[in-house]
């Protein structure tokens, strides 16, 4: 079956909100009748697609384009989804094509790994398939910033009235509430023209919004922050906001700061600084070494934060963004941060008190830092913390398009491919398995099973 150039396309069954495909029906419309030849111009001579009640794109509209409907994938040489399948769909000796989550060696994804390594299946994953400049090329980074945001204010206007203050973001909805990401736009634009028209309470005032790395997430977040009346100021320039350092013999500042919202993004620079007090901070030196360096941002920045929207990468052996006890002493000492966006939804990770989940219908839990405990609700003490893994799928048919647009380009090499080593390089990158085994780039998986159980 492998190489035969027919497709089949996952139903997603991992959680009752993944709307996407990977593929649109416009997508397999081009992939199908491409250069008149049926498809063959493109390596795909079938699609076939799993039936589904609640995908963003109807069955009839893949019908319509060619498609066949049906549940049984077994004529597939290539099978493509968003989301991991469940173990029963792995069919033996086929190509398949999702993100897996498999080679950071997380242990809930090993039964999958395992089974595909039993059914001698060529496994590609998204996330690997890198360009040239390093970067991503399958991604759905942008639209969890956008929906991360979105869904952040309107859980904002939500927190501030049990604080006691209404707000235009209380009118404001969640991503999934709107039909389309335009018009899920127009509304925090309306949300904004009520800032700029009538202010904020100033009692939540400097609102200042902190947003962390400089990749897809973090620029998807400020898209929406973008849409509100804002100024962007340096990390340096955040104890400006709140009149420390300011020369007493000068007029304070009051005039604006309650018809606008204020932004700051930090990188590692502004989060780590070197332990010797006479080197300059060096990126390449602190991702070689990053044990040489000490944490600043809970002493340089999070004193001035309402709100931390983090979208950045961690792993273990950097410094945390903010550790439990760093939180419970800013909050001690009267730390405005009202909440975190965390769009990584790295759970215990660089924001340590961020220890779980959230779903989309359920996008908030409280983490009350005096007392170290958690709820889930918006009426106490402490701050609201939002990490939903899903975020794209809010906007599935934006979301889906972008995805499809640059998947289409090479998906006809998946289908058609019978050897990995006649892909192209990126493509061959991305393939964790094959007939069995593990690719030489993967190797490691077995060695990072072993030392994690022992």
């Amino acid at each position: 079956m492998l190489g035969n150039g027919v497709i089949g396309i996952l139903s997603e069954t991992c959680n009752k909100w993944e709307r996407r495909r990977p593929l649109t029906p416009s997508h397999c419309a081009r992939l199908l009748h491409s250069g008149g030849g049926g498809g063959t111009a493109t390596g795909v001579a079938r699609i076939i697609v799993q039936p589904s009640t609640k995908r963003i794109y109807h069955d009839s509209q893949y019908e319509d384009v060619g498609c066949q409907i049906s549940d049984d994938l077994s004529q597939c040489g290539l099978v493509v989804g968003v989301k991991q399948p469940q173990l029963e769909m792995i069919l033996p000796d086929r190509a398949y094509a999702f993100f897996s989550h498999t080679h950071k060696v997380q242990k809930e994804n090993m039964p999958l790994l395992d089974k595909i390594l039993n059914e001698r299946v060529s496994l590609y994953d998204y996330e690997l398939i890198v360009g040239d400049h390093g970067k991503r090329l399958l991604a759905f980074g942008k639209y969890a910033g956008r929906a991360g945001l979105i869904d952040f204010l309107h859980g904002l206007g939500q927190r501030y009235l049990s604080l006691g203050y209404s707000t235009p973001f209380l009118s404001l909805g969640a991503s999934y509430m709107y039909p389309s990401l335009a018009a899920a736009k127009a509304a925090v634009i309306s949300i904004g023209e009520e800032i700029a028209t009538h202010g904020l309470p100033p009692g939540i005032c400097p609102l200042v919004f902190i947003f962390t790395g400089s990749g897809n997430v973090s620029l998807g977040a400020q898209e929406i922050f973008k849409l509100l009346p804002h100024t962007f100021v340096e990390p340096s320039q955040l104890p400006e906001l709140f009149g420390v350092g300011r020369d007493p013999n000068q007029p304070a500042r009051t005039s604006k700061r309650v018809f606008q919202v204020y932004g700051s993004v930090v990188t590692c620079q502004d989060m780590v600084e070197h332990r010797d007090a006479t080197k300059v901070f060096d990126k390449a030196d602190y991702y070689a070494h990053p044990e040489h360096y000490n944490p600043i941002f809970h002493e340089k920045v999070a004193p001035y934060a309402s709100v931390i929207v983090n979208c950045m990468y961690w792993e273990e052996r950097f410094p945390r963004l903010l550790s439990t006890k760093q939180i419970q002493d800013l909050m001690r000492k009267g730390c405005p941060l009202v909440g975190v966006s965390d769009i990584t939804c790295d759970i215990g990770g660089s924001i340590e008190f961020v220890n779980q989940t959230t779903s989309i219908d359920s996008p908030f839990f409280r983490y009350d830092p005096l007392n170290d405990s958690y709820h889930h609700d918006m009426d106490g003490n402490g701050v609201i913390c939002s990490a939903v893994d899903i975020l794209p799928t809010e906007f599935a048919k934006e979301a889906s398009q972008h995805f499809g647009d640059i998947l289409s380009q090479f998906v006809g090499l998946l289908a058609s491919a019978t050897d990995t080593t006649n892909l192209p390089a990126h493509l061959r990158r991305a393939c964790i398995a094959h007939g069995g085994a593990l690719t030489s780039l993967y190797e490691y998986i077995p060695r990072m099973r072993s030392s994690d159980s022992e």
